[in-house]
């Protein structure tokens, strides 16, 4: 019998399955036994146990949990639950932060990591959206403070914009503006990923033409591109500041102030896909290893 048992929910798509079963036979020959597709979705909670495809979840060593697409608000209000009584990656406290633009934002600005000039306001005061607008040259970013993948951005360039978002913001349940300076780039990004400390990889992302979004979902498209130093070292230093076992940090390069600016940090950073390792992203298995060492270390670290 394997001497630990872990339970992981991992992506599928665009690779998932065969990263994960790499994973799992990685952590077999550590004598760790992988209990996979745990989405806490089809659990049920009961009598002091949450139980997950009849795997009660205490009962495992560690949770391994990586998959961004399919989060629902069960999932996640049952992955806060599990973490209370045994490891997972990322941690639940750790995940909800990185979840949260502002939240995030404002925990490196006060360790001194540069983002965007940011402000959250209550949704009455229209009128320190205005001023901050005009302090700002004139264009601002509205930002879902829970969103992803470029979804519901808005560029703002003049009050008149202004004026006509507001409305159609007022008609949602909306408790909060959160709004960033929008800043002048070459319209490419880095992607720095971390796991454990360690670096990863470097990639970079390129807006299409006519837009100013490098995500993906928003038609942006992957580049290669060379890590420099001061990129990792703001890339370990915010991973750390924000507890994250694994991290992707995105920056962009502000041509303004002639510096590093952290735009996000993902707590769930892809795999390179299939076509991506085709183009000359290689570093799967770099990152399959760490994250292998990282879970072999929890899962000591709880015996002891």
């Amino acid at each position: 019998m394997p001497s630990h048992k872990i339970g992981m929910w991992m992506y599928q798509n665009s690779g998932g399955d065969r990263i994960q079963q790499k994973m799992i036979d990685k952590l077999r020959q550590r004598d760790i036994l992988t209990v996979p597709e745990l989405n806490l979705r089809d659990a049920v909670a009961k009598n002091g146990n949450v139980i997950c495809k009849n795997q009660i979840m205490e009962e495992l060593d560690l949770f391994f949990t990586y998959n961004a697409g399919e989060q629902t608000q069960y999932q996640t209000y049952l992955y806060e639950m599990v973490d209370n009584f045994i490891p997972t990656i990322n941690s639940f406290s750790a995940f909800s932060l990185s979840e949260d633009k502002f939240k995030t934002a404002h925990l490196l600005r006060r360790h001194d990591i540069n983002t965007a000039d940011y402000m959250l306001c209550h949704r009455d005061d229209v009128n320190d959206l205005k001023e901050i607008l005009r302090q700002w040259g004139g264009k601002i970013v509205y930002k879902p403070t829970d969103g992803w993948g470029g979804m519901g951005l808005v560029k703002i360039e003049n009050e008149a914009a202004l004026d006509m978002l507001l409305p159609f913001l007022n008609q949602t349940d909306i408790r909060y503006f959160y709004v960033e300076r929008f800043i002048q780039y070459d319209n490419t990004d880095f992607r720095i990923d971390i796991v454990d400390g360690e670096f990863v990889s470097c990639y970079g992302r390129k807006a299409p033409k006519d837009n100013w979004k490098t995500n993906i979902t928003s038609g942006g498209s992957v580049i290669l591109r060379e890590a420099n130093d001061e990129v990792v070292s703001i890339a370990k230093k915010a991973a750390k500041i924000c507890g994250l076992d694994i991290a992707g940090v995105d920056l962009i390069y502000d041509q303004e102030k002639e510096e590093y600016v952290v735009l996000e940090v993902n707590g769930i950073p892809a795999f390179a896909t299939p076509q991506q390792e085709e183009m000359g992203l290689n570093f799967n298995d770099r990152k399959i290893d760490l994250i292998v060492n990282l879970i072999d270390r929890k899962i000591k670290e709880k015996g002891n």
